[in-house]
């Protein structure tokens, strides 16, 4: 088994509080991490109808077999047991009591804040990271982490973007793209279905394959509902079930208003690199370097290496983008602290000093020392260039 970096944490948690939560997309590993970590534990799924039967119908009889602690998979399945849990465990006053994890973060984290708030510790887990599948620790969100890095040559970058990084893929040593079109139908046919009562299933197909093709772009949900057919209410409703279910996510503007004409919409991007080329019908590893969504997948890729590292700290992604209506931009503004550190993306493999254009005008508009400013690029050389730091995708 791949060694998980949330592993620690939630050991920890468990001795601290009566209620530990882990969430995240559906085949990220939650279920295999929780019972490797608490062996001793039973196990229940609500997936099965047996037991969400009998939890639906006597919740305090389902809940009494399981004292000694138990995880509970799919938790939110049935949601009246979350306030039984709070009298139990505020009589019993036992940490690591309940071990909760669910694939619907919105759910999930709704019934917590209802009933649990103050005694549950979430986390999240999503698919791996990068240093996860090379056993190293988390990235890190400073200047300090980056520039102590090694440069891998022989990482292959289009190879590990186009498998992605599910780890039943890892794992199981799959072909990529037959898995995740496995996993896309299943989480189409049950995930969705199970959320929201969608009538035409290959009209939500035909949204999300929509969204793929807009990765990387300022989000207009008014064309992008036109484009599909659907009304821009409905548009809204179908983008928050892949936001909930961690299929995409939403990278907003950074807020400070160095300039009134900054862009105010947030841009689109998605979780995993590979499920994004299964839904742009990249077949191959190869074939990224023709597509024209080059740029945009690597840069999903990289942000996305970000959002899951911070996670794996168990924080929050403090993540934004900076541009204004004259095309100035920076792909990732970081929030460390009261420090910003900018950060440009760019997939191209020979260093060009254009590519730090957006760098530099951020930097002299908002006065961020240059020291901290990274250009990641989809070459090999590391370099220091005016002050910036050039790094391969190798060192993230």
């Amino acid at each position: 088994m791949i060694k998980r970096a949330l592993e620690q944490k939630l050991r920890y948690a468990a001795k601290k509080y009566p209620v530990i939560t882990l969430t995240g997309p559906r085949q990220s590993g939650k279920t295999t991490l929780l019972k490797y970590i608490f062996p001793d534990y039973d196990y229940v799924s609500l997936e099965d109808p047996d037991s969400r039967k009998y939890a639906y119908d006597d919740p305090r009889g389902f809940l009494s077999q399981y004292r000694k602690g138990v995880i509970i998979d799919e938790a939110q399945r049935v949601p009246d047991l979350f306030s039984y849990m709070q009298g139990i465990v505020d009589a019993e006053k036992i940490n690591g009591m309940f071990i909760l994890s669910g694939s619907q973060n919105f759910l999930l984290l709704q019934s917590i804040s209802q009933s649990l708030a103050g005694r549950a510790s979430i986390f999240y887990l999503m698919p791996f990271t990068k240093r996860e599948l090379e056993g190293e620790k988390p990235l890190e969100l400073n200047t300090a982490d980056l520039e102590r890095r090694s440069n891998k040559d022989e990482f292959e970058i289009y190879k590990s973007i186009h498998t992605g990084f599910y780890p039943r893929i890892h794992d199981k040593n799959l072909e990529p793209q037959e898995w995740l079109s496995d996993y896309f139908q299943l989480y189409v046919q049950r995930d969705v279905r199970s959320i929201i009562n969608v009538g035409d299933i290959n009209l939500f197909t035909d949204f999300v394959k929509l969204c793929a093709g807009r990765v990387g772009q300022l989000l207009n949900l008014s064309s992008l509902a036109a484009d599909c057919g659907i009304s821009n209410m409905t548009a809204q409703r179908w983008l928050s079930i892949l936001e909930i279910s961690f299929i995409t996510y939403r990278h907003h503007p950074y807020h400070k208003n160095y300039s009134k004409r900054i862009i105010k919409s947030p841009k689109l991007y998605f979780y995993d690199s590979g499920l994004l080329c299964y839904l742009l019908g990249i077949k191959k590893p190869e074939d990224i370097r023709q597509s024209p969504y080059k740029g945009n997948i690597f840069e999903s890729f990289v942000i996305s290496e970000f959002i899951k590292s911070a996670y794996n700290r168990k924080e929050l992604p403090y993540l934004y983008f900076w541009r204004d209506s004259t095309g100035h931009e920076v792909d990732m503004i970081i929030e460390d602290g009261q420090n910003l550190i900018p950060v440009e993306i760019k997939s191209g493999e020979t260093f060009s000093s254009s590519f730090l254009d957006g760098l530099n005008y951020f930097i002299n508009l908002s006065g961020v020392d240059a020291n901290d400013a990274f250009l990641i690029y989809g070459g090999k050389q590391k370099m220091k260039y005016k002050g910036i730091s050039v790094l391969p995708s190798s060192m993230i």
